[in-house]
């Protein structure tokens, strides 16, 4: 079946229908990595946004449901060159096609999506519409197609993705208090390898409740949206930097934190979502590769440098990529050390992280 893209600015794109046959309209934005397709679809950083795959062909291995990093897919849409229906890996349980259909996510295959992604990196993200019906392309209702795409906004969806009650990831060592704004499994994972104890907490969770549970540690996730919008959250997370406990924050919680001591955030104009962004440790000079996925960044000239410090950039445009907060146990970063399926070059942090919480653990008892 004919499926067509229509974007903002009246371009449009013929296709097949690949998923639903559902009508969609949606943030577009283009994801750079050649792997990790199920981990992308399944990234609730990614709600409210259709997904353009730049790699030419995505399905090729399947899909492995151990692979996911939650318990559904995201996306409001899914745009690739090509989708194989061959699942060539021992580990496949069904074919890509299948999941898309049984998530209802609709999509489109066999555009150009080289020429689609040199038109987001020119003229920006836009939004855009993935359709079935050949009749939005008539010249009478054109321009009212285009005008209900314009006016869509990604709005709500922190409060979407996030987890509706507590629950608890049991092991023996520290206690970490994670906030869940659209969490990817693997922060918990990498923090339960570490012997940690997770308790995963609803996004507007009170600090009060957070902090009267005395945790060792506090995580504030990755997730979807405008941090901006997140106006309760962000004064939740200013009475828990008043606190001592330490705090590590990824991706959005890094943005969220930010907003919470008197910082600011602006609009990428194509964003950053990719699995091979290089990023410079400004401490040591070393420079990583990363995986990231945000189309917001914090504007390093409105930090207040008594409060924090850049300690990461990107070094391909400079924006920045993490803060060390002075005169606390707070650190924050904009790419993801938890990737999946990688590049895992900066999972080291989580083990800053405990070390964090043992010193802290230490004085606070008198030990050192």
């Amino acid at each position: 079946m004919k499926a067509f893209l229509i974007l903002e600015d009246g371009t449009i794109f013929t296709g097949t229908s690949i998923g639903s046959k559902r009508e969609v309209i949606s943030e577009i934005v283009f994801h750079t990595s050649m792997t990790g397709y199920l981990e992308i679809l399944t990234d609730p950083s990614y709600a409210g946004q259709a997904v353009v795959m730049t790699y030419p062909l995505i399905g090729n291995y399947g899909i492995c449901y151990q692979d996911m990093e939650s318990k559904t897919l995201w996306p409001d849409g899914y745009i690739v060159r090509e989708l194989s229906r061959v699942s060539s890996n021992f580990r496949s349980e069904e074919d890509i096609q299948t999941i898309l259909i049984k998530y209802d996510i609709p999509g489109i295959c066999g555009i150009d999506t080289r020429a689609l992604t040199k038109i987001l990196r020119e003229k920006g993200t836009m939004n855009g519409m993935i359709t079935t019906d050949e009749t939005c392309l008539l010249e009478s209702k054109i321009e009212t197609v285009k005008k209900r795409i314009k006016a869509y906004c990604c709005k709500g969806v922190v409060k979407r993705v996030t987890c509706k009650e507590k629950k608890v990831l049991k092991g023996e060592g520290f206690q970490v208090a994670l906030l869940d704004f659209g969490a990817k499994d693997n922060i918990a994972r990498s923090l339960h390898k570490r012997g940690c104890e997770v308790t995963i907490y609803p996004a507007e969770t009170k600090a009060e409740e957070i902090l009267a549970e005395k945790p060792d540690g506090i995580m504030l996730s990755n997730g979807p949206g405008d941090p901006k919008e997140c106006i309760t959250i962000i004064k939740e997370i200013k009475k828990l930097y008043d606190s001592n406990v330490p705090i590590f924050a990824i991706c959005l919680g890094h943005q969220l934190m930010a907003l919470a001591t008197g910082a600011d955030t602006r609009k990428l104009k194509y964003g950053h979502r990719g699995g091979n962004h290089p990023i410079k440790d400004l401490q040591t000079g070393r420079v990583y590769i990363s995986s990231q996925n945000h189309g917001y960044v914090v504007e390093e000239d409105t930090v207040d440098p008594k409060i924090a410090e850049p300690s990461f950039c990107n070094v391909n445009d400079g924006t920045n990529e993490g803060l060390h907060y002075l005169g606390k146990n707070i650190f924050t970063v904009q790419f993801h050390p938890e990737a999946c399926p990688g590049p895992q070059d900066t999972n080291f942090l989580f083990d800053r992280f405990v070390n964090m919480m043992e010193v802290f653990g230490l004085k606070k008892n008198g030990g050192v």
